[in-house]
C-alpha cells in the first residue's frame, strides 16, 4: 500500500508542522543563524558575484556570529539582478549551482524594467511547494476543498503555487487567466470552494458575476479567496468589501519572483501574514538611513534567503514598505507577521512635502459605502507646485450630492494623511476595472502610469 504524504494531517488539525510552527523566538533565531551561516558560505564559495562583493566590502561568512552581523554585508536590489544578468547571461553570476542542477525558472513581469529570471534546483522547488502547502493549510484549505488557481502560469512564480494545494490533497483546477465569463462558468460548474487571484480581479470578477445574473454568495461555492500581487489584500476595508460581495473569507499572501511564490500568508485569524522564517530572514530598514526601524514602524523590507541554493539572495532590497510584529498569533504560530505592504518606494507620492501611498486612499474609498470603492490618483504640476486629484465613483442609487460627497472625502483624506487633494466624484463604472494588477496612479508630471 502506498504511504500517505508525510505531512498529511487530519482535517481538524490546525498545524502542518506543529513543532516548527510553534517553536519559541529563541529557537527561530537559532535555526535562522545556523542556516544563514551555511548559506553565506555556499554563496561565497559558488557565486562569483558574492565572492567579489563580500571581498570588496571587507566581510567574510566566517564573521557572521549573530543575526545582527548580517548588516555588515552589502545590499543588492533589482538593478543588481538586471545588471548581472545582462553582464553574465542568461541569469547572472549570483547563481551558485551548475546549470545541470537547475530544473525550473520563473521570471519577473518586467513591469519596472527588464524581466529577471529566478532559477530553482529540484530541492529549492520541492521546499517551496512544501511551504505553499503549509501556508494553505494555515489558511484553512483542506483535502475536501476544490481549489481554482486563477493566476498566470506563463513564467509567473505564482503559477506553480497550485502544487501546494495539490500536495495537501485538495482537488486543484489549473484555471489560469481565463476570460471572466469562462472562469465564472468553471467556478459554477465545478463548485470550487477556493480561488486565488489578485484583490482587483476578485473585485472585478464578483461585479461581473452580478452583471451576468450570478449571485456569488448564493450561486457559487467559493468560501475562501486567496489574493496577492497588490497591497489591497492587507487593507481591512478592501477585504471587507470583497468578502461582502462574495460571502467568502479573504486571505492575503505575499511573494516575489526573485525568491518564491508565497513568502508569507494569513492564517485563519487573518491578523497579519505569517512569514516563512525557516526559508527567509527579514530586515525592515529606514529606506534613507538603512538603519533598522522599531517593531511596528514602517520601513523597507530587505530579504535574505536561508536555503535557496540555485540563486542565493543576500540582503535584497524589495522596495516594499512594510511593518512587522513578533508576538505570537492567536492561532498559536510564533513566526513573525507582516502587517501588509503599505506601498512601494516607487509608488510613494510626495505632495507638497507629505508622503502618501495609493493604499492610504484605497482604505478610505473602500470604507465609504456611498462609493463603489474604485479610485484613481492623478498627479499634476501647476505653476511649479504638485497637485493631487483623487477620482472616486459614487455608487448606484446614491441619493446625496456630488459636491457634498467630494468635500466629505477630501476632509477624511486630509485628516488621515495630511494631504489636501481635489476630489472628483464620477458616476459608477466610470473608472477602468483591472483584470490583473490595478493601475491606480497617473503621474502627468512624467506621463507615466504606475
Amino acid at each position: 500500500m502506498t504511504e500517505p504524504p508525510k505531512h498529511l494531517r487530519a482535517d481538524d488539525s490546525p498545524f502542518w508542522d506543529e513543532k516548527l510552527e510553534r517553536q519559541s523566538r529563541a529557537e527561530w533565531d537559532a535555526q535562522k543563524l545556523a542556516s544563514l551561516q551555511r548559506h553565506l558560505q555556499h554563496a561565497y564559495l559558488n557565486a562569483p558575484f558574492y565572492r567579489s562583493s563580500f571581498d570588496a566590502a571587507g566581510v567574510h561568512p566566517d564573521q557572521l556570529c549573530s543575526l545582527d552581523d548580517l548588516r555588515r554585508f552589502p545590499l543588492i536590489d533589482k538593478r543588481t539582478l538586471r545588471d548581472r544578468q545582462s553582464a553574465v547571461p542568461p541569469w547572472g553570476d549570483l547563481v551558485a549551482v551548475p546549470e545541470r542542477d537547475i530544473v525550473y525558472i520563473s521570471a519577473s513581469s518586467g513591469s519596472t524594467g527588464a524581466p529577471t529570471a529566478s532559477p530553482f534546483t529540484a530541492r529549492d522547488f520541492d521546499e517551496w511547494i512544501d511551504y505553499e502547502a503549509r501556508q494553505f493549510w494555515s489558511s484553512g484549505l483542506r483535502p475536501t476543498d476544490r481549489y481554482a488557481h486563477s493566476l498566470n502560469f506563463s513564467l509567473f512564480v505564482g503559477g506553480p503555487c497550485v502544487l501546494g494545494a495539490q500536495k495537501l490533497g485538495a482537488l486543484s483546477i489549473h484555471a489560469g487567466t481565463l476570460p471572466s465569463e469562462r472562469l465564472l462558468f468553471i467556478l459554477r460548474e465545478f463548485q470550487a470552494t477556493a480561488i486565488w487571484t489578485t484583490p482587483s480581479y476578485a473585485w472585478y470578477l464578483g461585479e461581473t458575476a452580478i452583471k451576468e445574473g450570478i449571485d456569488p454568495r448564493q450561486d457559487l461555492a467559493v468560501r475562501r479567496i486567496f489574493v496577492a500581487g497588490e497591497p489591497g489584500g492587507s487593507i481591512p476595508e478592501t477585504r471587507e468589501r470583497i468578502e461582502a460581495l462574495w460571502g467568502a473569507s479573504v486571505y492575503d499572501y505575499y511573494g516575489l519572483s526573485d525568491i518564491f511564490g508565497s513568502c508569507a500568508g494569513m492564517c485563519e485569524e487573518r491578523d497579519g501574514l505569517h512569514w516563512a522564517e525557516d526559508h527567509i530572514h527579514v530586515e525592515v530598514l529606514d529606506p534613507d538611513t538603512l538603519a533598522p526601524v522599531r517593531e511596528g514602524e514602517r520601513g523597507e523590507m530587505v530579504l535574505t534567503t536561508l536555503r535557496k541554493s540555485a540563486r542565493p539572495m543576500i540582503r535584497f532590497r524589495t522596495g516594499d514598505i512594510v511593518s512587522f510584529a513578533s508576538e505570537p498569533c492567536r492561532c498559536g504560530r510564533t513566526s513573525i507577521r507582516m502587517h501588509g505592504v503599505h506601498g512601494r518606494r516607487d509608488d510613494m507620492l510626495i505632495i507638497k512635502g507629505v508622503n502618501i501611498f495609493p493604499s492610504d486612499v484605497e482604505a478610505l474609498a473602500r470604507a465609504d459605502r456611498d462609493l463603489t470603492g474604485e479610485y484613481r490618483l492623478v498627479v499634476d504640476r501647476v505653476e511649479h507646485l504638485d497637485r493631487l486629484i483623487v477620482e472616486i465613483e459614487r455608487r448606484h442609487g446614491f441619493n446625496g450630492t456630488d459636491p457634498a460627497l467630494a468635500e466629505r472625502f477630501a476632509g477624511r483624506l486630509k485628516a488621515v494623511t495630511g494631504v489636501a487633494a481635489e476630489v472628483k466624484v464620477l458616476p459608477a463604472d466610470s473608472l477602468p476595472r483591472a483584470t490583473h494588477k490595478a493601475k491606480r496612479v497617473e503621474d502627468r508630471r512624467t506621463h507615466v502610469w504606475t
